[in-house]
């Protein structure tokens, strides 16, 4: 069975930094483009950032560009959300995705309901 768990949420201060993980499992990787997305109390889904297996291209959501940076390992079957620079307004749950699907990132991230998804982790950013 195929799942997605994710790991490295908590709570930091302001400025600092987290690396959030996403262990998938089946080789979703060779044959899904991946997200992740943030959900906090009140407010709607936000996708914070994807790639596309497609064109190769990457998308990040403005509220977060030049402080989070995807990657992901084929050895290892992860992917990974480096969150710098962190704000109260990051405050969240962090949760990734997998898209049956080739188009640009982007698009995917803003119109492609996922595959699959994981449970979830816990973000807090609060001094």
């Amino acid at each position: 069975q195929v799942q997605l768990v994710e790991s490295g949420g908590g709570l930091v201060q302001p400025g600092e930094s987290l690396r959030l993980s996403c262990k998938t499992s089946g080789n979703i990787l060779f044959y899904y483009s991946m997200g992740w997305f943030r959900q906090a109390p009140g407010k709607e889904r936000e996708g914070v950032s994807g790639y596309s297996i497609g064109d190769g291209s990457v998308y990040y959501a403005d509220s977060v560009k030049g402080r989070f940076a995807i990657s992901r390992d084929m050895e290892t079957d992860t992917v990974y959300l480096e969150m710098n620079s962190l704000k109260p307004e990051d405050t969240a749950l962090y949760y990734c995705a997998a898209f049956e699907s080739r188009l640009g990132a982007r698009e995917i991230m803003a119109t492609i309901e996922p595959r699959l998804r994981g449970q979830g982790t816990q973000v807090t950013v609060s001094s």
